[in-house]
This record gives C-alpha cells, structure tokens and sequence, in this order.
C-alpha cells in the first residue's frame, strides 16, 4: 500500500470534533489505495518543520507528501521572515524529492476575527510556495487562491473554533477534494508516461 504523509501545522492536525484529524479522514476514504499518515502538529512553522522531517516524514516512506504550512510563519507573533520561509520550503522539498512533494499555500483568514494575520500577508508566502514549485518541479496545490476565491469564503472558514483561520467540514471537504484530484491527475499522468 502507498503511503500518504499530510505535513503540516494545525490546519493539517485538527479533528474538528471527530476521533480522527479531519483531512486524513476524508483522503482516506477518497483514496483507498493510500494508507494516510497525519504529521500535522499545532502552531508549527517551517522552521518547526524541518526539525521533525526525519521522524515524521521520511521515516514512512512516503509515496506523496503534501506540505501545508504558512499561517504560523506569516502570523505577527510567530513571523519566520518571508525569504527563511522559501529557504525552508525548498529544504523541505528536496529532502523528500520534488517528484513526491505536493506543496499547498496557506488559506487566506476571515481577518476580522483574526488579529495575527493578515490576507495581504498571507498572499506573499502564498506565492513563495508558487515560487519553489516552479524551481524544485514540485506539484502544487493553490488553496489561496481556490478558497479566497469564492465570494462567500469567510463562511468556509468557519470551524468550531471560529476564530477566522481554523476551518470546519466545508473548508476539509475542499481541501481533501482538491488534493484528491491532485493525486488522482499525477498518478493517471505517470501511467499515460509508461503506456
């Protein structure tokens, strides 16, 4: 069975409610042929990250990693400063090879509710992700944008928490979708390659 390992911070790690982390729920029973690793832990930033990739990642030996990371290293009390954060991202793609890393930029915030963050900012290190997949050849999944899209996006952010950045079930079921077809898309590619 392949292995997928979700990377990320608490985005990737909450359980909304549910026994499980939501997104592995959801890939799971999307992805069937996928045993799903969740290697989300709360108010992580890249620089977190990299510390915990042995353990946490490579040890699975993942066929796909998505990398969700981003709302800690734009947040005011946690700032990684934008040029660390695409060093650490382009770190973290080749320690698990651009062939097997599915990066996602972090989601815009409903910032009313949100007084560490700002969407303004949140777009820059969007495109810093948009930036090391085009030079590690990494796939890439555009959150951002495919939530911040949507007119009625603050209402996607809604979690139980509520406080603007923690989504509940309607903003997992894009995610999960969106990587789902992100898979599905590489997986058909690789096969069309080989016929």
């Amino acid at each position: 069975m392949k292995t997928l390992v979700c990377f990320g911070d608490s985005l990737t790690a909450r359980h909304e409610g549910k026994e499980n982390p939501q997104l592995t729920e959801k890939l799971s029973l999307q992805l069937p042929t996928y045993r799903v690793v969740n290697a989300g832990v709360s108010a992580n930033t890249t620089k977190d990250a990299l510390k915990r990739m042995e353990k946490d990642v490579l040890a699975h030996h993942p066929y796909f990693v998505t990398v969700l990371f981003g709302s800690n290293d734009a947040a005011v009390h946690k700032k990684v400063a934008l040029n660390t954060y695409k060093e650490n991202l382009l770190k973290i793609t080749q320690l698990i090879g651009p062939d097997k890393t599915i990066l996602i930029t972090p989601p815009p915030v409903n910032e009313s509710l949100q007084p560490n963050r700002k969407n303004i900012e949140l777009a820059k290190y969007a495109d810093a992700v948009k930036r090391v997949s085009e030079e590690t050849g990494s796939y890439l999944i555009d959150f951002y944008t495919e939530l911040y899209s949507k007119p009625h996006y603050k209402e996607l952010l809604v979690g139980i928490l509520n406080d603007g950045l923690h989504f509940g079930e309607a903003g997992y079921d894009i995610l999960a979708n969106l990587i789902t077809e992100e898979i599905i898309e590489i997986e058909s590619n690789k096969e069309q390659k080989f016929d």
